[in-house]
């Protein structure tokens, strides 16, 4: 066989690290030879991958060469590997598997108990995981409509038109991009954000932008940079499942302020502040998840007057504008905020690409300073190669382009979803009608749990997120979640219509059981 024909994968004769026991009566050519198979077997060595010279792994081992010639030759021997005159010894294309006994170690190490090493933040996250399972989407297939996305629409994603100002950034400015770089941002994009973020009213000069891994880090941050354990922090309800579960990883006891039509009630959260001390308040204003609502100017202004006079910051977790529906996007509570009382939280991964995880905080200079020491301890900065690029896309009005166009086929499967739902559910049935974001919060008649009903409505071809991981106090159970962003527009009624059939059906179940043990129930 050519080397052309087999084209080796060459393994680092470093990397076999084989434990030899001098004292241990079997054979050390045994001992290579075993410890060898078995990582065949467990294909941690692959086929094809060229085994070490036995002149470097008999100085590696300390053992003659003789030896470790022996082993390779069981090995070629029991079909585990293969020798080609002047290239070495390669792992079989067909290593020998099932039938072949592998020999292991005498005396395996005892396990590591890991479960007694993790911080209280870990295990924390270790209980709050089970939890949050539930809000990971369902994929729509060719049986499944899913609305249980809450993200974009890939097939929206402009990747061409990003591929083509990546190339170009790699060769104009690679040699810079790809060094270290400073923590705060690559500049020109702080610059532009600057003016971006104008257009929704919001003011902020380039030194007062930090650039982030997308928001979950800007909420890592945050918390690292503001909360103790044991501190209050207010949030609203219900609220995005990941903001809880940061906060409580650093040991923060949530404290719920209910949404209604207007936003998270103005009057609780005063309330609240005069009862305790939180560190903070979390909230939604510009496009609530999951209800898709938006806070309104009165219930905006109290809130930042409360907590201005309490001394308590808000992190406003922001939508892009772009993405509204109605006669135009609401103003974040940073464009109003004359006290510097908000830190703002913005992302490109609604509007542009999730997985370029590029995120941005705005604040007063004096906190945006620690969380940029914060940021520099965490990862040092966020790619500038990524940031260039995506600067490069939205100098060019690429973004833009690529924003009207996306609102306006969200908005198309907004509305078929509130149509369909209008035509299609029972009376009993209630719904949000969204304002901005990808999604709306559904209310089942009563006794109703959506937990239950997800696997009865996946069975007929539908799927959801249930509500319940979206409340901080519990509860919930009757709501669910429909994402309508990246559910193709033709199938919107269809799945609709299958989650009305399943509502249906379980309704006319509960009630059956209800008539049931009413005529059980003696008369006296």
């Amino acid at each position: 066989m050519t080397t052309q024909q087999f084209e080796p994968k060459w393994l680092d004769r470093d990397l076999v690290n084989i434990p030899i026991d001098r004292d241990n009566p079997t054979a050390l050519p045994r001992q290579i030879q075993a410890h060898l198979e078995r990582l065949i077997h467990e294909r941690l060595l692959t086929p094809g991958m060229k085994l070490p010279a036995t002149r470097e792994l008999a100085r590696q081992l300390g053992v003659n060469r003789g030896t470790v010639s022996l082993a390779y030759e069981e090995l070629v021997a029991a079909g585990w590997a293969r020798a080609h005159v002047g290239q070495g010894t390669f792992v079989a294309e067909r290593a020998v598997s099932g039938g072949v006994r592998v020999a292991s170690p005498a005396a395996p190490p005892v396990a590591l108990n890991w479960s007694g090493l993790f911080s209280r933040n870990a295990q924390i996250l270790g209980a709050d995981d089970e939890r949050s399972r539930a809000v990971t989407p369902i994929p729509s297939s060719g049986t499944v409509v899913s609305f249980a996305g809450g993200m974009p629409d890939s097939g929206l994603f402009p990747t061409d038109a990003f591929r083509r100002v990546l190339n170009q950034v790699i060769r104009e400015e690679g040699a810079s991009l790809l060094q270290y770089y400073p923590a705060g941002g690559y500049p020109p994009l702080r610059q532009y954000l600057s003016t971006y973020l104008l257009r929704f009213g919001l003011e902020a000069r380039p030194e007062e932008i930090l650039i982030v891994n997308g928001s979950q880090q800007g909420f890592d941050l945050i918390a690292r940079t503001l909360i103790d354990p044991g501190d209050f922090v207010a949030i609203e309800q219900p609220t995005y499942p990941r903001a809880m579960q940061v906060f409580r990883s650093f040991g923060a006891q949530l404290l719920s302020v209910p949404w209604d039509g207007a936003g998270p009630r103005a009057e609780v959260f005063e309330r609240l502040l005069e009862r305790h001390t939180p560190k903070l308040f979390y909230c939604q204003p510009s496009a609530h998840n999951p209800t898709g609502l938006v806070v309104a100017p009165e219930t905006g202004r109290r809130l930042l007057e409360a907590a201005a006079r309490h001394q308590v910051p808000i992190v406003e977790d922001g939508f892009d504008g772009s993405l509204y529906y109605g006669d135009g996007p609401s103003l974040p509570l940073k464009a109003v905020d004359r006290g510097g009382v908000v830190i703002y939280i913005g992302t490109f991964s609604k509007i542009l690409f999730p997985g370029l995880r590029l995120g941005w905080l705005v604040g007063p200079r004096p906190v945006l300073e620690r969380l940029q020491a914060a940021k520099q301890l965490a990862d040092l900065h966020t790619s500038a190669l990524i940031q260039a690029a995506v600067h490069r896309f939205c100098e060019r009005k690429l973004l833009d382009r690529h924003a009207t166009r996306v609102a306006t086929e969200y908005a198309r499967r907004r509305a078929l979803l509130l149509a369909a739902l209008r035509r299609r559910m029972p009376s009993e049935v209630t719904w949000t009608e969204p304002r901005g974001g990808f999604s709306l919060l559904l209310t089942l008649p009563p006794d109703m749990d959506a937990g239950a009903l997800l696997p009865q409505a996946v069975e007929r071809g539908v799927a959801f997120t249930p509500g319940a991981p979206f409340f901080v106090d519990g509860g919930g159970e009757r709501t669910l979640r429909l994402s309508f962003s990246s559910v193709a527009a033709g199938r919107i009624d269809e799945g609709v219509r299958r989650l009305a059939e399943t509502i249906k059906s379980a309704r006319t179940r509960l009630r059956g059981r209800e008539r049931v043990e009413r005529a059980a129930v003696p008369v006296v």
